[in-house]
């Protein structure tokens, strides 16, 4: 109807206009054409009128046309679904019938992210970057306790640097983004981005060490990288742009080395399984998935149940003495020998937040663990006709600050242009894990409504033991969403024996656990095997938590000896 108006508007302005322009062309002396042009121009007028439904004056003072505008006071109801509907609550996609639109959809509407006019780099909204310093409060406190302290080296690498540990550019080269330019003047050598900083850090490394009493040398820095994906980004898994944490320790001794590999990744865990309440194995990475010049790579590896995809949640890198070589970091032991330093490198990233939301969220948006979540709880009056509003008001206040004495993240929403009903749906998108409501008869009766977001279960509190009920409640919700996600997860898991038993776990989405061979050629043959639409197949890691190898036991692929049972998947 909108189209309809504007274009007879339109239409009436352009028949006007025109016979306006006649007007001042022709010979004004001629009375008979001005006569013609002045009624051309009431005709227009007359017809436009008519055409239009809001035109007619008789019509609109008439009483018939007066009703709908008593009517609109009964429309409150229909501008509050309008306002709804602007501000974006509620998903139009469902989990399980289309995971990527879902999760798309779920990230921006529950206030995660904002998309950027630069492909493949996102905007991170207070509500994830809230997560992402939980994290890393955790993160960085563990850490120092194990001496390793933060430091910042440049986001800039010369590529003489870069190019100077072959197999390790060879990794990365697709995904490096070069500064060409500085204005309108070419550079005279390009300089790269820092996909990863060893090249960055380990040169100054070798200036820094010189004997034994400058071991162990145990540096982090929290810094952004860039990597130009060209595969299809998605916020949080896989993007051009992304933050995270990277620590580059060396040691005098393999020993050392190793012993802090498994100590970071212990942290890894922790970060998934206690803060995420997100599944994951601990394994070893085949030679063909391991960090690129590194000697062995260890890695928690998460699965995704929607898609039968599993995604590296973190990795923890032992990089031998190959870098050392490389940029000789060499320093004199105590027998006044040369040697070389082995090094670690380790890092987590952003990912750590899309890994929750896939695991966790629902058809009603964000359901986020407690540990991380930025409110834990959301208090939201539900004042009845007629009852003490402010009274209500006033207790909903006094709760926020009692909670909020005894450590719970909590505020209370207090709008008064949305019902409670459009409150719920909107923390309910947000995924915070309590709503404690408060209505007449929780005033009357001294105690509150409490809803659980992970499985809307609701259960009436007395004030009195509101605080005491409230944590145990957090922490009720965060053990059984590790549980659920747990209990998915490994009914997920497929182990097998051959080849025709690993192609039918892997077409039904499953991780596969078989035995294996452990030999390049032959996950390489596995990948070529398997490749689809989909994407093909590869080694996820080696669990350290292997079962008992059969005697006799061959690899499912070639049929050669066993050494190991493998868990297989198609991967992000």
């Amino acid at each position: 109807m909108l189209g309809i108006k504007s274009y007879l508007r339109a239409s009436f302005r352009s028949m006007s206009m025109q016979a306006l322009s006649r007007i001042y062309t022709l010979n004004m002396s001629t009375s008979e054409t001005v006569d013609s042009v002045v009624k051309e121009i009431s005709a227009a007028r007359i017809d436009h009128e008519v055409d239009s439904p809001n035109s007619n004056k008789v019509e609109k003072k008439s009483k018939p046309k007066k009703a709908p505008k008593d009517n609109t006071v009964q429309k409150p109801i229909a501008k509050k679904k309008e306002v709804k509907k602007d501000t974006g609550l509620g998903l139009s996609v469902k989990k399980d019938e289309n995971f990527g639109d879902w999760y798309s959809e779920v990230v921006v509407q529950g206030e995660m992210i904002e998309y950027y006019d630069v492909s493949g780099c996102y905007i991170l909204r207070p509500w994830s970057y809230s997560i992402w310093d939980s994290l890393k409060d955790f993160f960085d406190a563990e850490i120092k306790k194990m001496g390793i302290k933060n430091s910042y080296f440049p986001l800039f690498v010369s590529e003489k640097a870069l190019t100077k540990e072959k197999n390790h550019i060879e990794g990365f080269a697709p995904e490096v983004a070069w500064v060409t330019k500085s204005g309108e003047t070419n550079l005279e050598m390009p300089i790269a981005i820092r996909p990863t900083s060893e090249t960055v850090m380990y040169p100054i490394f070798s200036k820094w060490i010189r004997g034994h009493r400058d071991l162990p040398l145990k540096l982090n820095q929290w810094c952004n990288v860039v990597r130009w994906e060209f595969k299809h980004p998605t916020p949080f898994i896989r993007s051009r742009e992304f933050l995270w944490q990277e620590g580059h320790t060396a040691f005098a001794t393999k020993e050392e080395a190793d012993e802090e590999v498994l100590a970071i990744l212990e942290l890894y865990r922790k970060i998934y399984e206690e803060f995420l309440g997100v599944p994951v194995i601990k394994g070893k990475k085949s030679e063909v998935e391991k960090f690129a010049g590194g000697l062995y790579t260890t890695t928690v590896e998460a699965f995704i149940p929607n898609t039968g995809r599993g995604i590296q949640g973190a990795t923890s890198h032992c990089l031998g003495q190959n870098f050392a070589k490389m940029f000789e970091i060499i320093f004199e032991n105590e027998k006044g020998e040369r040697s070389m330093v082995w090094q670690n490198s380790w890092a987590y990233t952003t990912r750590t937040i899309g890994v929750m939301v896939m695991i966790h969220g629902d058809d009603k948006g964000l359901v986020l663990p407690p540990r991380v979540a930025p409110l834990q709880a959301i208090v939201i009056p539900v004042p009845y006709k007629d009852a003490d509003t402010q009274a209500i008001l006033e207790e909903c206040i006094k709760t926020v600050q009692t909670l909020r004495a005894a450590g719970i993240r909590i505020e209370e929403d207090l709008r008064d242009n949305y019902s409670p009903g459009w409150k719920y749906s909107h923390w309910e998108l947000k995924g915070v894990p309590l709503r404690i409501e408060i209505g007449p008869k929780d005033l009357a009766n001294k105690q509150v409504r409490v809803v659980r977001r992970d499985s809307f279960v609701k259960e009436d509190v007395p004030l009195g033991q509101l605080t005491e009920r409230v944590g145990e409640l957090l922490e009720k919700i965060q053990s059984d969403m590790f549980e659920r996600a747990k209990l998915k997860r490994d009914s997920c898991i497929k182990k097998v024996e051959n080849w025709d038993e690993f192609m039918c776990a892997l077409n039904d989405k499953m991780m596969v656990l078989a035995p294996w061979c452990d030999e390049p050629d032959v996950e390489e043959d596995v990948k070529t095997r398997t490749k689809g639409e989909t994407g093909a197949a590869k080694t996820l890691c080696m669990p350290f938590d292997q079962p008992d190898l059969p005697e006799g036991a061959v690899c499912f692929a070639s049929g050669k000896p066993a050494k190991k049972w493998a868990l297989w998947g198609r991967s992000y």
